[in-house]
């Protein structure tokens, strides 16, 4: 069972009070909202931004960003085992504060990437593309980085982790490269398949090393949707609610109910093989009239539609029995 959730600011504004209004309780906390700089997070401030939440009648059900893993880590290099140390510091907070799910990804070097902002889609509303063709060239960041380093750094750090997560009563979630190329700017990426979370669950067997369920990266994938559901089950302990068209070498980002994948069909296996509340969230919706695309993918009114037809095919879903 899903349960709809929005990337809300870490301080109160309108958008904590839309979602409440649109009957949404679950924040989920990302860095592109905070806008302060803040790449991570001490237990002062988890827990007072928790106590915030609270007493506006939300949950502080995600934390996605902010999450301190550095690229030592992922690729296996030399101090990574201080920085897992820190890592553990921030799961026990997290666990502490009451936090249930953290987001994180295994991007080395260049993370989130999109090489357009304002293509135009329906009504002359702007969403997000990606072409491979475009992103040639650049600095050599890790020109040594292998494959094999990253899948090294990934199960180690799983080993390593995992436990603590366990202990502290929080559930991790990693997020599929983005795009999900087998390298990007001449570095490697591993976590690019359905395969490859297989191996990733296989890793650690605990309901504690789970999945970010980004479905427009599972489509560019060219992963069948419900069947994906299907198979990863319990073990996908958050949703990214979105749909592209196209493939890992070019796609564009969609409007919800006007991509390739059936949405029913995705929504159907999210209730019928998740597990109890996992937090579901709109993403990368797009920017329509009257907003700035200053923060392409994270403006409001997207978000607004898009909740609305989360719930419409929940309740669709729901009805059929």
């Amino acid at each position: 069972m899903v349960s709809p959730a929005l990337v809300l600011p870490h301080e109160p504004d309108d958008r904590w009070q839309l979602a409440k209004q649109m009957g949404v309780e679950d924040a989920v906390i990302h860095p592109l909202e905070i806008g302060d700089g803040r790449t991570q997070w001490s237990y002062d401030d988890l827990q007072g931004l928790d106590n915030w939440l609270e007493d506006a009648g939300l949950r502080f059900t995600v934390l996605e960003g902010g999450v301190p893993i550095s690229d030592r880590i992922r690729l296996g290099r030399e101090g990574r085992d201080e920085d897992i140390a820190a890592f553990k510091r921030f799961l026990r907070n997290c666990g502490e504060v009451g936090i249930p799910v953290v987001c994180y990804d295994w991007m080395a070097g260049v993370r989130w990437a999109r090489t357009a902002a304002h293509v135009e889609s329906r009504g002359g509303s702007y969403v997000t593309e990606f072409d491979i063709e475009r992103t040639r060239g650049g600095p050599e960041t890790f020109p040594d980085a292998t494959q094999e380093d990253l899948w090294e750094g990934l199960e180690y750090f799983l080993r390593e982790v995992v436990p603590v997560a366990e202990e502290a009563g929080v559930k991790l979630g990693l997020h599929p490269d983005d795009p999900p190329r087998p390298s990007l700017r001449d570095i490697p990426r591993i976590v690019t398949s359905v395969d490859a979370y297989q191996r990733v669950l296989d890793a650690v067997d605990s309901e504690h090393n789970g999945i970010t369920f980004c479905q427009g990266n599972f489509a560019a994938m060219g992963a069948d949707i419900p069947d994906a559901i299907e198979r990863f089950g319990d073990r996908i302990n958050f949703v990214h609610f979105r749909d592209v068209e196209g493939d890992a070498d070019r796609f564009v980002e969609t409007w919800h109910d006007d991509g390739p994948t059936d949405m029913l069909a995705a929504m159907r296996a999210y209730e019928e093989h998740v597990g109890e509340d996992v937090p579901m969230r709109p993403d990368h919706v797009p920017t329509m009239a009257g907003e700035s695309n200053d923060n392409p993918g994270y403006h409001t009114k997207g978000r607004l539609f898009a909740i609305g037809y989360m719930r419409g095919l929940r309740e669709q879903v729901l009805s059929d029995g």
